[in-house]
C-alpha cells in the first residue's frame, strides 16, 4: 500500500500541474500590451522577461502556472510598448566635448529611448568605440548604430569625413568603412562630394548590401538618387524637392553654375506640385526608401524669433561647450528680418504639409530628431517625444507615429525578428506607459519604467539618472 501511495505521488508530482516552473528575471503584470503593428491593445497581459530577451506573453493566470519571476512589477493600468528608437542623432563638437557628449547617453534611456543611429557628427572614432563598449556593457547607454565617418568631398566643411575625389577614393572609403569599421550604414553628404561621385558611391554601397543614407546634392534630383539606390531621405526638405514638378530643369541649371543656391532655393519652394510628388513618393514606397523627417529641429529654428528657450528646464542637463555650439544657429536666426521671419514660418508649414502624403503614398516614416551639437534646443532623448507630438500635429495618427518610433528604425535596418514588438522571443527593450499613446501620442511621455536589454530601471531610477547627469553640468558649469 505504501508503494502505491508513493507511485501516485509520483505521478502528480509529474503531471504539469506539479512541474517545476521555469526561472525568469522579471515579470510585468497584468499589463496592456501595444500591438504597434495592427495598432491594438491587448489588456490583461503578463510579460516574462528572461535574460535580454521576452521569453513569455500571455494571460497571468497561464503565466503563473510556469514562471517563477525573480521580481514582479504591477503593470495594471498601464501600457507596454517596445523600445523607442531615435533615428538620426548627432554627436560632435570636437575632443573637448567628449565627455559632454558621453553624458548625453543616459538622457535617451530615461526618456524610453533604448536604440539610437548615430548619423556622423566629427567623433566617428570616439562614437565608434561607445558603439563597443555599450554592447559589451562597459558604458551605459542605449544600444548605439552608427555610420562613422560619413563619406564627402575633398576639403568639406564637415569635420569626421572621409575624404573622395575619384571612384577609387569612394571604392576605398566603402571598404574602410564596411570592412575596417564595421559600420552599420553609410552617409554621404555633398559639401564639396562631385554629384557623379554622389551617385557612384550609392551605387556601391548598395550593390554589396550596405544601407545608405545622405543629404543629396542639389545639382542632382532626388529621383536620381532613389534610383542609385539611397536606402533613407534624411529631412523633409529632400522629400519637398522630390515634389517640384521642374526639380530636374532647377538641378540642370545648378549644376551649369546658370543659378546659385539661394536661387534654386527660392524655385524649390515655389514650384511644389501634388501630383509629381504623390509619383514621387510612390516611387519611394515601391523601392523602399524611408524618410527621416527631422521635424522637430526645423520648426526650433524656424519659430526662434517668437519662443524663448533660454529657461529651458533641459539645458541644465546639456553642457556648457554643447550649449555654446547652439549659438551660430541662434546668431543666425537672429539677424533675419521681418520677411525673413515670415519665410521661414512659410517654409516649415509647407515642409510639414509633406509628411501625410509621405504617409498616404505608403512610405516608411521614420523618427529621427537631428538632436545633439550644433542644433539649437533640440534635446537628446526629449526630442524625440517633440518629433512625434508634430508628427500627429502635421497628419499622422497617433498609431502611425508610434510605429514610426518603435517599428520604422528595426525595419530600416532589417531587424524585425528581433525588435519592434512585445511577444515572445523579442528583445527585451520596452517601455511601461502611465497612459495610453494609441489614444494620444504624448503618453509616450509619461514613462513608470524602461526595460533595456532585460534589465528594469524604474521611475527612481530614471530619475536618477537625470540628477546625475544635471549634477555634471552643473560641475562643469561651475567651471566653465
Amino acid at each position: 500500500m505504501r508503494a502505491l501511495f508513493t507511485f501516485a505521488g509520483a505521478l502528480l508530482l509529474a503531471s504539469p500541474a506539479y512541474a517545476a516552473k521555469s526561472a525568469a528575471d522579471l515579470a510585468i503584470r497584468a499589463v496592456t500590451v501595444i500591438d504597434v503593428e495592427h495598432g491594438t491593445r491587448i489588456a490583461g497581459q503578463t510579460v516574462i522577461v528572461q535574460g535580454d530577451h521576452i521569453a513569455a506573453v500571455g494571460t497571468d493566470a497561464a503565466i503563473a502556472k510556469a514562471w517563477a519571476p525573480a521580481r514582479t512589477i504591477d503593470g495594471k493600468g498601464r501600457y507596454l510598448i517596445p523600445g523607442l528608437w531615435d533615428m538620426h542623432v548627432h554627436f560632435g563638437g570636437g575632443p573637448d566635448l567628449i565627455e559632454e557628449n558621453k553624458a548625453l547617453l543616459p538622457l535617451y534611456v530615461a526618456n524610453g529611448i533604448t536604440t539610437i543611429r548615430d548619423c556622423s557628427g566629427d567623433l566617428p572614432e570616439q562614437v565608434l568605440a561607445w558603439r563597443g563598449e555599450i554592447a559589451n556593457g562597459t558604458l551605459f547607454g542605449p544600444r548605439l548604430l552608427s555610420s562613422g565617418a560619413k563619406i564627402e568631398g575633398i576639403k568639406p566643411i564637415w569635420k569626421g569625413t572621409v575624404e573622395v575625389g575619384s571612384k577609387a577614393d569612394v571604392d576605398a572609403a566603402i571598404t574602410r568603412l564596411h570592412d575596417r569599421d564595421k559600420v552599420d550604414f553609410i552617409k554621404i553628404t555633398d559639401s564639396t562630394l562631385d554629384p557623379k561621385l554622389f551617385l557612384y558611391a550609392l551605387g556601391q554601397a548598395h550593390a554589396q548590401g550596405i544601407r545608405t543614407s545622405g543629404h543629396i546634392p542639389m545639382a542632382l534630383t532626388v529621383e536620381q538618387a532613389v534610383d542609385a539606390g539611397i536606402s533613407s531621405i534624411e529631412h523633409m526638405d529632400y522629400a519637398f524637392k522630390a515634389g517640384v514638378k521642374d526639380e530636374a530643369a532647377i538641378a540642370a541649371d545648378f549644376a551649369a553654375g546658370k543659378i546659385d543656391r539661394a536661387e534654386a532655393n527660392r524655385r524649390l519652394d515655389v514650384g511644389f506640385d501634388r501630383a509629381t510628388a504623390m509619383a514621387a513618393y510612390r516611387n519611394f514606397a515601391a523601392k523602399g526608401v524611408f524618410v527621416t523627417p527631422t521635424l522637430n529641429g526645423s520648426r526650433i529654428i524656424s519659430w526662434l524669433d517668437s519662443e524663448d528657450h533660454s529657461k529651458d528646464e533641459y539645458l541644465s542637463l546639456i553642457g556648457p561647450k554643447l550649449r555654446k555650439t547652439y549659438d551660430w544657429r541662434i546668431e543666425r536666426a537672429a539677424q533675419a528680418d521681418a520677411a525673413g521671419i515670415a519665410a521661414r514660418h512659410a517654409h516649415f508649414d509647407r515642409m510639414a504639409a509633406v509628411l501625410p502624403m509621405l504617409a498616404e503614398a505608403g512610405v516608411t516614416i521614420i523618427a529621427g530628431t537631428d538632436a545633439g551639437f550644433l542644433n539649437s534646443f533640440n534635446y537628446p532623448g526629449q526630442g524625440l517625444h517633440d518629433e512625434l507630438t508634430l508628427f500627429v500635429k502635421e497628419g499622422l495618427t497617433p498609431e502611425q507615429a508610434l510605429s514610426s518610433a518603435t517599428r520604422a528604425g528595426p525595419a530600416w535596418f532589417g531587424q524585425l525578428d528581433r525588435y519592434g514588438a512585445v511577444a515572445q522571443g523579442k528583445a527585451a527593450d520596452l517601455v511601461l506607459l502611465d497612459a495610453d499613446p494609441l489614444k494620444d501620442i504624448d503618453a509616450t511621455r509619461t514613462i513608470r519604467a524602461v526595460v533595456m536589454r532585460g534589465k528594469l530601471y524604474d521611475r527612481a531610477a530614471l530619475d536618477a539618472m537625470l540628477a546625475e547627469t544635471r549634477a555634471k553640468v552643473a560641475a562643469w558649469d561651475s567651471t566653465h
